[in-house]
């Protein structure tokens, strides 16, 4: 099923024609829990990742023995996640699945040995319009290492891109990380992808101050007595921020979702050059705002992924080279 997000209730680059040069195309990637496979594009889900080629792994530095919260392993995360699905279902736990619960927040005593990354998303270009790619390149890999770090407190990503064609036989079983944070929450459940190109306009910090100002001043005569959930005075610029600039959810490109700290011009640390946002993975994908495709207004899906307080984490690119280190940013 294709997922169709509804129009804009005004186009704002016809209100403020300044916004017009800043616009952006987006991927929505809409990813829905299913069963995706090595040739799918796929949040989650397995990777085409060639037998003869070494999984990656996190050297750290990670927590050690004496920190206040161990570790879990991927089998307690799908052990509690099961359990909480069956209680949501209706289902009341006995004493031994009330025990088993428990039991997964326990956790494990830390190793020194490598952590293995685990699989977050796979896009295939042919899926994914303009994603940038290397030349011979096709396919984005990205994993992390499902643990806090420094300085974000995020998970530490890895980015793979490569040919698809030139992949033989793919790795059947890859190795799965021995510690993951005890909340569980950087485990994504496989997903499919309903892409779709959308168009967005910069978050009110990254406006020029006049221009959000008269934005803000557009929203205060548009929406008296319009929106009830945008009538607070503080919640003007809000509408702008939420349904007419940024686009929620997990996407490819596009703008920055700043909201909770204030922008700023993210520099690559090989070459000083301005980075561009690749890849936005969101804690969630409905926040009931005007974005919400129309085919899933009572959907709710839990897809495994908490960053922060429900906040994004944002993957930069250099484009000057796809070898200089990426950035991610929690926003």
């Amino acid at each position: 099923m294709s997922r169709t997000t509804p129009s804009r209730r005004v186009d704002i680059a016809a209100v403020f024609p300044e916004l017009a040069p800043l616009a952006r195309r987006t991927v929505r990637l809409h990813p829905r829990l299913g069963a995706p496979g090595v040739r799918d594009s796929s949040v989650g889900g397995p990777l085409l990742w060639p037998a003869d080629e070494p999984w990656p792994v996190c050297e750290g530095p990670h927590p050690e023995e004496g920190d206040d919260e161990l570790p879990v392993s991927p089998a307690c995360v799908r052990l509690r996640r099961g359990l909480y699905a069956r209680m949501s279902a209706g289902h009341q736990l006995d004493d031994q699945e009330r025990a088993a619960l428990d039991a997964t927040y326990e956790g494990h005593a830390w190793g020194r040995e490598p952590n293995a990354l685990l699989p977050v998303a796979q896009l295939y270009a042919r899926d994914i319009p303009g994603l940038p790619c290397p030349d011979g390149a096709d396919l984005l890999q990205v994993l992390w290492c499902p643990l806090e770090h420094e300085p974000e407190e995020l998970p530490a990503a890895r980015l793979v891109w490569r040919s698809a064609a030139e992949v033989g036989a793919v790795l059947p079983v890859p190795p799965e990380p021995a510690h993951l944070s005890n909340h569980g929450d950087y485990v994504p459940e496989p997903c499919v992808l309903h892409p779709e190109v959308v168009t967005e306009y910069p978050a009110p910090g990254e406006l020029e101050p006049g221009l959000a100002e008269r934005i803000e001043d557009w929203c205060v005569r548009e929406l008296t007595g319009a929106d009830p959930r945008y009538q607070q005075e503080y919640q003007f610029r809000a509408y702008y921020s939420f349904e007419l600039s940024v686009a929620p959810g997990w996407k490819a490109g596009g703008w920055g979702p700043w909201g909770f700290r204030d922008p700023w011009v993210m520099r690559c640390g090989a070459c000083e050059s301005v980075m561009s946002p690749l890849l936005t993975i969101s804690s969630g994908q409905l926040d009931g705002s005007g974005w919400d495709p129309v085919e899933d207004r009572d959907a709710e899906e839990d897809l495994g992924v908490k960053i922060g307080r429900s906040y994004s984490m944002q993957l930069y690119h250099c484009p000057q080279s796809f070898e200089h280190p990426h950035l991610e940013v929690m926003q």
